[in-house]
């Protein structure tokens, strides 16, 4: 990324490669810093010498001397999910061994996930260079649950374990770069599946790092470049095409150019698109994502509390989502299957060639626009975008976008909101959902809505009343989308940003790759 303004340059910090390997070994046997045990609260239950019921933990507090029981019972240790505990045992072949709570039931890839970050935090603390990983009970688990299982808690290890110090003084490197995962299997379906985590973590690495940069340095041409560069290091399947303004200008594309109006950096339109080396393409995909660089309002700017003007360098998480899925799916090579990477990257600002409340602008497919609050931006952007997405003759299209404060008043901060009028693709991005444990809720698409969007002068205004804003710009994208088109628009305007840690969170990519290959041959 080039500088712009401060003269900030990111560190180039090359992260240690964590090996993760599959073993089937007794617990005692295994050498190293940290032997991370999951147990859920059954598998932490003791009989009336208060001794462990469960053969693992009984086997280990055996070699342990019966320390394991008696401090798990002393620090009230129940196996509660986020709960953990940690014993550094200097005379063992393992220099600590770590009990990590999972709850009632682990079931789910969320709880494993969550495992491998709370490994991963206590690596970090220890200073450990290599860790094992097992679950207390794994004997219930069939053999497609502990590929999932095991590919969750390496996913986990690894984004648990990944900081993002780019922009700091003195950045942290992390020493771990050993995993072993214990009692889950071996073999070559397990191996596929450890890699395949590993591609999609790197894809969320690199989602969360386009997010949190800040806009002083990811401007509109920065983020075209990193789409570029992704389509270099695919290019056997991957292809890049970025328009110009010029050239957006020659597709009509005025809803998306009114909101680049005002800022001294220029728009850029960027289009990646996967095709496998070989074989038929059966199904053809569009991703769209809104690509904010920076959104300052316009001249409805954003002031009070509450208006986050702080974090607006998250307005292109949608984009990082999109980008983020190309980056794994060029590593995965799915077949079957044809994708397009869609973003109408620009800024929102004010100046005097700036869009004006009040003004009518006429998007890609003929449609007038009146605006009447220019804060409302990122759906006339995406307009143009889907408009240019169901000319690349898709069969479906899902579009990402940081839209709306509303959804985030609906569902909070860690669940995204779903529109689309398609119950066949709800049911395929909801199924995707589960494997990825990322949170999504169906919302409804009132057409009566629709009315608070009439304008008396244009086809439709941009903004309705406050009431159901999630609804009412979810129906103004609709407005957009060829009927014989699946569509689905996905606002995640909470989960893409972690406000307690202050980070991104690489929110959507892991969905994303999960529905590609799911139309995948």
């Amino acid at each position: 990324m080039a500088h712009t303004l401060g003269l900030t340059q990111p560190a180039n910090i090359q992260h240690p490669k964590i090996s993760f390997a599959a073993k089937e070994i007794d617990v005692a046997e295994w050498k190293g810093d940290i032997l991370a045990v999951g147990v859920t609260e059954k598998d932490m239950s003791k009989d009336e010498n208060s001794k462990f019921q469960n053969s693992i933990l009984k086997k280990l507090d055996g070699l342990l001397g019966g320390m394991l029981a008696e401090v798990s019972s002393e620090e009230d240790f129940t196996g509660k999910a986020g709960n953990s505990m940690v014993l550094r045992l200097p005379s063992c072949g393992s220099k600590r061994v770590g009990l990590i709570g999972l709850g009632k039931t682990a079931s789910y890839p969320a709880s494993f996930q969550r495992l491998g970050e709370a490994v991963a935090v206590a690596s970090k603390t220890a200073q450990a260079n290599s860790v094992a990983i097992i679950l207390a009970s794994s004997e219930d688990l069939s053999n497609e649950s502990k590929l999932s299982t095991a590919s969750a808690i390496a996913s986990g290890t690894v984004l648990g374990i990944y900081e993002d110090s780019r922009y700091k003084s003195e950045p942290r490197k992390p020493k771990l770069n050993s995993v072993d995962i214990i009692g889950l299997g071996t073999g070559p379906e397990l191996e596929k599946k450890l890699k395949y985590a590993e591609n999609v973590s790197s894809a969320i690495i690199f989602g969360r790092e386009l997010v949190n940069s800040p806009a002083n340095l990811l401007t509109p041409a920065a983020l075209a470049a990193e789409a570029s560069n992704i389509a270099s290091l695919y290019s056997d399947v991957l292809s890049a095409n970025i328009l110009s303004a010029e050239q957006c200008k020659e597709l009509k594309m005025g809803s998306y150019l009114g909101v680049a109006a005002a800022s001294a950096n220029p728009p850029h339109f960027i289009h990646l698109c996967y095709k496998p080396s070989s074989g038929p393409i059966k199904t053809k995909l569009a991703l769209v994502g809104k690509g904010l660089t920076f959104d300052s309002g316009g001249y409805n700017i954003k002031t009070g509390a509450g208006c986050s003007i702080d974090i607006m360098k998250t307005d292109m998480g949608g984009s990082a989502a999109v980008l983020g899925a190309a980056k794994a799916l060029g590593q995965i090579k799915p077949p079957g299957v044809e994708v397009h990477f869609i973003v109408a990257s620009c800024e929102n600002m004010i100046s005097g060639t700036g869009m004006r409340p009040g003004d009518i602008i006429t998007a890609s497919n003929g449609k007038t626009i009146e605006v009447n609050n220019t804060d409302a931006e990122g759906r006339l952007t995406l307009a143009d975008a889907l408009v240019y997405a169901c000319n690349q003759g898709v069969d479906k299209i899902v579009d990402l976008a940081t839209l709306t404060g509303a959804c985030i008043v609906a569902l909070g901060p860690s669940i995204a909101g779903v529109f689309t009028p398609s119950d066949d693709l709800a049911k395929e991005v909801f199924e995707a959902s589960e494997v990825s444990g990322e949170k999504f809720w169906r919302m409804p698409l009132e057409e009566s809505y629709w009315e608070s969007m009439k304008s008396g002068v244009a086809d439709m205004v941009n903004t309705g009343g406050r009431q159901g804003g999630a609804i009412t710009a979810a129906l103004f994208l609709k407005q957009f989308v060829d009927e014989k088109v699946q569509w689905m628009h996905i606002d995640l305007a909470g989960p893409v940003w972690n406000d307690k840690k202050r980070v991104a969170t690489g929110f959507g990519i892991a969905t994303l790759v999960e529905w590609v290959l799911k139309n995948s041959s």
